[in-house]
């Protein structure tokens, strides 16, 4: 019975393989395409390289940034037309929290929020708060750009096909 079962799982994990190696996600590369795949109700999902944007801790730059890569699906967003809200530029945003055990920090809230302009300029806010008090632990402001497939800018949009 668990050679049947391993036999199955293989095939399944082949046939995912394949399906996505016909269908790769496709990469957004600008504003206009994140905001049309978004008001479509497209399936996208962001990326983050973040030792290739700058970091910002108490509006300080920082010189070292972490090398780690984090992602998360676009699910509930909103969109801000110019002058919508006093807004110079139009902007989507959209954010996601999570619980974590963090080994300096113990169990957090990771907060991450993500601000995309028709510029496409990035910003990305990522707090650690402590879940019955909301306490900032952490706070710390990653710029970048929306990759654009040939920029070394660290944050990337995908459609999800």
């Amino acid at each position: 019975m668990t050679r049947r079962l391993t036999v199955f799982v293989s095939i399944g994990w082949m046939l995912a393989a394949a399906a996505f190696a016909q269908n790769p996600p496709r990469q957004l590369k600008d504003f206009s395409q994140i905001l049309t795949a978004l008001k479509a109700g497209a399936p996208v999902r962001a990326v983050f390289h973040y030792k290739d944007m700058k970091l910002f801790i108490n509006n300080k730059e920082e010189k070292t940034i972490p090398d780690a890569v984090g992602g998360m699906d676009v699910g509930a967003f909103e969109y801000f037309a110019p002058g919508s809200i006093g807004n110079k530029e139009g902007f989507v945003t959209f954010s996601h929290t999570q619980l974590i055990k963090h080994p300096r920090y113990g169990t957090v809230l990771n907060y991450v929020k993500v601000s995309v302009y028709e510029t496409n300029k990035v910003r990305i806010v990522a707090q650690y708060l402590v879940p019955n008090t909301y306490a900032v632990k952490m706070d710390e402001v990653f710029d970048s750009e929306v990759n654009n497939g040939s920029s070394g800018a660290g944050t990337f949009f995908y459609l999800i096909e």
